[in-house]
């Protein structure tokens, strides 16, 4: 994009200017389509940016309300879900998932516990009697994920849990609230904290949708296609051709898949991250005792090469921290925690520091959930934090 083309609206504090110039950065230097970050500081919002367009014709331009995909995002929601009813004594994460969902407990999952599900701990990754399209069918993913044995011992082998661990938070919640997990995000999280985040698009929200465009050089889904991966026994459910023109479907924005299917803006997200790096509080409604969130954030488990995906990963119940490897995907610091999403969203957060945020784009990036235009926002994000 060139500099007179450039459309990048919405509002940059001064001490964080450096986002800004990034951000631009990635539409003159990187290829940007579309995209939007948000970062709050102390509670309140400080960058909230936005730009470029939602379609690949570059004919309708990112507003100030556009929806995009996050991906994987999602399972951070899913999780914080599964905390919020621990907070409120509705379950407990050291009890085994079996006591809220008794067909769980077949061929040997007795002793898996909730922590170890939503700390993608379990060893139940893949979903070999799924069929193909089962991601829209809830009974049926939930019948495939019974009738799985795990890979190995729990606590074994930590490994990502791509596709299985949304509904098992989702029949785990719909067990002990008889509530889908859809609506008890939307009621329990969206409403009380007034954003735009949405497993299942409503119908008078489906034209703020980002359409996604995909990279040719993202590598999992590459992986995904390799009959020998273990990627493709986890994907089993996914529908034939499963990529951007199925995730741009009417069908996949209403489907609210709790493992990747959430739609939202950046500052959205970049609230619920804040909430949590504020010790369970935002704008005087609290989700989380501090208690909750302290306990949300301990480390599980940390590998250089995870059981599936085979990258450096280090887990806390539901957030990922920064891996062994030393790789600051959600910021230098210690403390820093967040969560990838395929194709190069973002949401990081740093207690210490009392600050969160959000990347997003409709463009995917160019490897696993990672990518120079992501490390662009995270970078600036550090430069921000050190002149602070």
């Amino acid at each position: 994009m060139k500099s007179e083309e450039l459309n990048v609206a919405g509002f940059c504090h001064q001490n964080f200017n450096d986002l800004k110039l990034s951000f631009e950065e990635n539409f003159l230097k990187h290829g940007e389509l579309g995209s939007a970050i948000c970062v709050y500081h102390d509670g309140k919002p400080v960058v909230d940016l936005w730009g470029g367009f939602l379609d690949a014709n570059r004919t309708k331009p990112w507003n100030k309300n556009t929806l995009c995909l996050m991906y994987s995002l999602a399972k951070s929601i899913c999780a914080l879900s599964i905390h919020i009813l621990a907070d409120r004594q509705k379950l407990n994460l050291e009890k085994p998932v079996c006591d809220y969902w008794p067909e769980f407990a077949l061929f040997n999952k007795q002793n898996i516990k909730v922590r170890h599900c939503i700390s993608h701990w379990c060893g139940v990754w893949s979903n070999e009697n799924a069929k193909p399209g089962d991601i829209y069918d809830p009974k049926a993913m939930q019948r495939a994920i019974e009738e799985q044995r795990p890979e190995w011992e729990v606590e074994k082998k930590g490994a990502y849990n791509t596709i299985n661990i949304g509904f098992i938070c989702g029949a785990i919640v719909k067990n002990v609230t008889g509530k889908t997990i859809q609506k008890f995000i939307y009621e329990e999280i969206v409403k009380p904290l007034n954003v735009n985040y949405y497993l299942g698009v409503p119908q008078e929200k489906l034209a703020l949708c980002a359409e996604i465009i995909p990279n040719p050089a993202d590598s999992i889904h590459s992986a995904g296609k390799n009959p020998d991966s273990p990627v493709r026994r986890a994907w089993r459910a996914f529908p034939k051709n499963f990529g951007p023109t199925e995730q741009n479907s009417l069908r996949f924005k209403k489907a609210g898949v709790p493992s990747f299917g959430g739609f939202g803006d950046a500052r959205s997200m970049a609230k619920i991250y804040a909430l949590i790096a504020n010790g369970g509080e935002i704008d005087g409604i609290r989700l989380l005792s501090a208690s909750s969130v302290k306990k949300a954030l301990k480390l599980q488990w940390s590998d250089l090469e995870d059981g599936l995906l085979k990258r450096p990963t280090s887990m806390a119940m539901g957030f990922m921290k920064n891996p062994p490897d030393g790789t600051p995907l959600f910021t230098e610091f210690a403390d820093a925690f967040g969560h990838l999403g395929s194709g190069g969203a973002r949401a990081f957060a740093v207690p210490s520091k009392n600050i969160a945020g959000t990347f997003i784009s409709n463009f995917q990036s160019e490897r696993r959930s990672e990518g120079v235009r992501t490390e662009n926002f995270i970078n600036a994000v550090n430069t921000c934090i050190h002149q602070l």
